[in-house]
């Protein structure tokens, strides 16, 4: 098939070369603009730019799709290149523009989006945090026929992994990624075999992931520790969860923290936030409701340590 692919970060990059793998043709792919990256602020080109140019595929980086909008003149770039293009189907994944209704009406079957999620759970921005923070026991990925709505299309395919007590955004990412990039290979089999069947989404059970905030990333020792955990796995690595130590002006980020039994030796008397023990195996903060051993963290202005670098480095101050 001809495949015209838009996406952005490395989520969408692994799906690009899925489809190049499986020896179909894209002769052009969006992604957003060069954004400024490290600390030299340098303009650097998105995951899925640099898989297109490595494969020398035409890219179109509108800052808007909509003809009538702020950048016209990008949209109507875009729209003669998408037309130059004659897809039979455009792949969407993790693109960041909103896709008005001439894009997705352009191909012949249409649009598909890989969507991290098990829809109707979690549509929009933050899937996959939004499903660690509330302690889902499994998420995947849904191949979806896009519409207009929010992630409210039709469902074409779903394959479904466990989450684990240990999985960070970061690890989770990687693993729907994988998993998203064989499910839109499979999709696009049963397309050309016409097998694939379309499911509306069920009115039951629809959630929405909201984007993360800065204003999240501070833990509130009030909330239970097994809570608290999820929270800082779902932020690591953006934003990373925030927390103040006695003894350091600055706030320090936590990476990685487990919730222990209820009966690990608090004393009846200590409040939430307050340190229970400090040693090599962890940090114990008191909570709402049982205790949180911290185990990696990261002082401000440094890099990220065991708690047992981390500690000592701390108790030596």
């Amino acid at each position: 098939m001809r495949i015209v692919f838009a996406g952005t970060p490395a989520f969408a990059s692994q799906a690009l070369e899925a489809i190049l793998a499986a020896g179909h043709e894209v002769p052009l792919v969006l992604t957003q603009p060069d954004r400024p990256s490290g600390r030299g602020l340098k303009l650097t080109p998105s995951a899925v730019k640099q898989t297109a140019q490595a494969a020398g595929i035409p890219v179109c980086q509108p800052r808007s799709l909509r003809l009538d909008g702020k950048y016209p003149d990008d949209a109507v770039a875009a729209q003669q290149a998408l037309l130059k293009a004659a897809p039979d189907l455009m792949v969407v994944a993790a693109y960041g523009l909103i896709l008005p209704r001439w894009v997705l009406t352009l191909p012949v079957h249409g649009c598909f989006n890989i969507h991290a999620s098990l829809l109707p759970r979690w549509r929009g921005a933050a899937p996959i945090q939004r499903a660690i923070v509330a302690g889902d026991a499994q998420t995947g990925v849904t191949i979806m026929q896009m519409d207009e709505g929010l992630d409210t299309g039709d469902m074409l395919l779903t394959r479904a992994i466990p989450i684990t007590e240990t999985h960070s955004a970061a690890t989770l990412h990687d693993e729907l990624a994988a998993l998203g990039a064989t499910a839109i290979i499979d999709a696009i089999a049963a397309l050309a075999a016409g097998e694939l069947k379309a499911q509306p989404q069920p009115h039951e059970g629809v959630t929405y992931a909201a984007k993360l905030e800065k204003s999240e990333a501070a833990l509130d020792f009030s909330q239970p520790a097994i809570e608290l955990a999820r929270r800082i796995r779902a932020f690591n690595p953006v934003p990373g969860s925030t927390m103040v130590l006695p003894g350091l002006k600055d706030p320090v980020k936590v990476w990685d923290a487990v919730a222990l039994p209820e009966d690990s030796g608090r004393a009846a008397d200590v409040l939430p936030g307050q340190v229970v023990h400090a040693g090599p195996q962890g940090i114990d903060i008191a909570t709402a409701a049982g205790v949180l051993r911290l185990l990696e963290m990261q002082k401000a202005g440094g890099k990220r340590q065991p708690v047992a670098a981390f500690v000592q480095g701390w108790q030596e101050r």
